[in-house]
């Protein structure tokens, strides 16, 4: 599968592939409606601007599941930041409703990273998740 290709430049070969979740604050129902597509574009862009590549992303009313592909610097603490920081604000703006939350996501994350082997069971997982 492509995604299960390892990346080169100059000085490096690597596949570095992470598997991300959160959660919005208190586990308030939020991504709902239009708000799902207006955090996955935010999403995609952040990721485009760092030249991140999502492989998968998953919008439940609890909670985020996102599947990326990094260069071997970034750590997923900065991947999760990066994103929910500018979700958080985007929406907030947006979206009034959400400013009544204290704060739209929890400072806490699951990440786990993947090698080849178990990349397609992440990505098909994911996908199993927006059936729900």
């Amino acid at each position: 599968m492509e995604n299960n290709n390892y990346r080169r430049d100059e000085h490096r070969v690597y596949l570095i592939n992470y598997h991300l979740v959160w959660t919005p604050k208190r586990r308030k129902p939020v991504p709902t409606g239009n708000v799902v597509k207006d955090c996955k574009a935010l999403i995609a862009g952040k990721c485009e601007e760092y030249g991140w590549r999502v492989i998968e992303l998953a919008l439940q009313p609890d909670h985020v599941h996102r599947f990326v592909e990094t260069f071997p610097s970034p750590p997923a603490s900065e991947v999760v930041k990066q994103c929910n920081g500018l979700t958080a604000h985007a929406l907030r703006q947006k979206y009034p409703l959400l400013k009544k939350l204290p704060s739209l996501w929890t400072r806490s994350y699951f990440a786990a990273t993947a090698g080849d082997v178990s990349a397609e069971t992440i990505q098909r997982y994911i996908e199993a998740q927006k059936g729900l």
